[in-house]
């Protein structure tokens, strides 16, 4: 029970400290799916339903890929 109320707490602080950058975070993620959806399906005449998986797993890869590189540009650039 104590690491769930320790978990909780430091989530409430990471909360209480970044609340503004965290709705503009969702509200940017927002407008970015809404984009793309719109987008996918006006340019490519797709389906809602392939333009918001696309606009969902797009972005999903794009940080995987994001995340892999920076390690790999970071382990290169500390010698």
């Amino acid at each position: 029970m104590e690491i769930t109320n320790g978990i909780f707490q430091a989530a409430q602080n990471i909360y209480n400290n970044n609340k503004g950058s965290l709705l503009r975070t969702v509200i940017y993620t927002i407008g970015h799916f809404v984009i793309a959806i719109t987008v996918l399906m006006l340019v490519a005449d797709v389906s809602f339903a392939v333009a918001l998986t696309d606009a969902i797993v797009e972005p999903i890869a794009n940080s995987v890929w994001y995340f892999i590189l920076d390690k790999w540009w970071a382990s290169k650039t500390k010698k």
